[in-house]
């Protein structure tokens, strides 16, 4: 492998402990990370100038254009786009290699010179997330916070497996009994499966709430919707197509059994307020309001899937308070799915604890992806650490396999969102326009620290 990574770790503030930044040693081309974005190492200084110039129309064009020709490389890099199909059609009449796909960036972070406006700062960290997925498919072998940094803008903290396991000692000491306490949660968790013919009523239902109080802070343009689709033999849970023209086809993978829990949380996520939002509002304020056609793409493997998922996963408590989650499980989808209200203060107590163990995701994966755990250990810390079923676990490690270091944009990204919108304001108003905000305007994860 031509040339060499070194790595600086910056001391960044709140959660993430060190803050990981990938710099040129010789000629590696994934060390263009920062070294045209003069503004990356310091996102304080990025201004909210919307700049419109020629240059940045052009640097954009070309952005659109980069990640449709490496969508030929990888079939799973553009998760969505609306722009004009002539630039489709051009990149599958004449493929572009991953050497010209570099150099094209390469010439376009030269055009953004130091234009610190937002919107140029988040071009030049799209397209140095572009330089490194290049890169990957020709033998680099990074390491999983340098591709989480590299890809996404963000390093997750490292926790051991005693830190978790403090954790796991209160979920122990809530669900009293015999059995290991994985086996514990999972017989509660077995009295709370949605019906599979339930499972319709009870998605709507979530997500029609979801809606309702998206609507009372944010308006949505008239005639957008999206189609409810079940579907099975995927690595996740939901995921949510965006069509253009403001509509989306969101999809619930059945291959396991979905939980009374998961319906706020998907219908949240994937709908109202997350990525269904999310994306109509770039659709409407960004691409048809400004004309920044660089939001007409979205390449998963990129800076903007930590603020995609991040604003996802944040939306889930910003719309319902606890209490609010609670009583309308109990009341509405409870009843809806068939199963005893009883159980639900129980589950949420639960449920909140579990919440805790978020980050044994990243750290399992980190080592399993790094080789430093086997596949039988990594499922054993699935199991008895993040207390996943059996078949969850093994769907997880499918997940890890096929996305990487992706998995930090959930529970590392709504971290981030949470802290920067509620430094914003104090007031549930205030979170909402802040939240409003970054899901409508050119963010970067780095400047979320800030």
């Amino acid at each position: 492998m031509p040339g060499s990574l070194m790595y600086i770790k910056m001391r960044s503030p709140s959660y993430c402990k060190e803050m990981m930044w990938c710099v040129h040693a010789f000629t590696h081309p994934i060390a263009l990370y920062n070294k045209r974005c003069p503004t990356a190492k310091n996102p304080a200084a990025m201004t909210h100038n919307d700049s419109n110039s020629p240059s940045l129309a052009d640097v954009a064009e070309h952005y659109v254009k980069l990640v449709l020709a490496m969508g030929q490389h990888d079939a799973s890099y553009v998760d969505a786009y609306y722009g004009p199909p002539a630039w489709q059609q051009d990149v599958v009449k004449q493929p572009r290699s991953l050497s010209d796909i570099k150099d094209g960036a390469n010439a376009a972070l030269a055009l953004l010179a130091d234009d610190a406006s937002l919107r140029a700062v988040n071009l030049c960290k799209q397209l140095q997330a572009v330089l490194a997925k290049a890169d990957m498919p020709q033998g680099a072998r990074l390491d999983f916070d340098t591709e989480s940094a590299c890809l996404y803008d963000a390093v997750s903290p490292h926790h051991s497996r005693a830190y978790y396991e403090a954790l796991v000692a209160e979920i122990d000491a809530l669900l009293p009994g015999e059995g290991t306490v994985s086996d514990r949660v999972n017989a509660l968790r077995a009295q709370l499966v949605i019906p599979a013919d339930k499972l319709r009523a009870v998605m709507e239902a979530a997500i029609r709430a979801g809606r309702e109080r998206t609507l009372q802070y944010i308006a949505l343009p008239e005639g957008e919707d999206f189609v409810l689709e079940f579907v099975c033999d995927k690595p996740w849970s939901g995921y949510n197509w965006y069509k253009g023209n403001y509509q989306s086809v969101i999809q619930i993978n059945t291959d396991l059994p979905v939980y009374i829990d998961r319906a706020v949380d998907l219908g949240c996520h994937e709908a109202y307020p997350g990525h269904h939002v999310y994306n109509v509002l770039l659709e409407r304020d960004l691409v048809r309001g400004k004309g920044w056609m660089e939001y007409c793409i979205y390449p998963l493997y990129s800076p903007q899937s930590l603020i995609a998922e991040g604003t996802a996963n944040y939306g889930i408590e910003l719309s319902f308070t606890d209490a609010e989650r609670l009583n309308f499980e109990q009341q509405v989808l409870y009843p809806l799915a068939g199963l005893d209200p009883a159980l639900a203060p129980r589950y949420a107590q639960l449920n909140a604890l579990l919440a805790k163990l978020g980050y044994a995701d990243n750290d399992i994966a980190r080592q399993y992806l790094e080789g430093s755990i086997t596949r039988e250990e990594a499922l054993e810390w699935l199991v008895n650490v993040r207390l996943y079923p059996a078949e969850k676990s093994a769907q997880r490690l499918q997940f890890y396999d096929a996305m990487g270091a992706y998995v930090i944009n959930y529970n590392l990204g709504q971290d981030m969102a949470k802290a920067y919108v509620e430094r914003q304001g104090s007031t549930r108003a205030e979170h909402w326009a802040a939240f409003r905000d970054l899901m409508s305007s050119p963010r970067v994860p780095s400047a979320l620290l800030a």
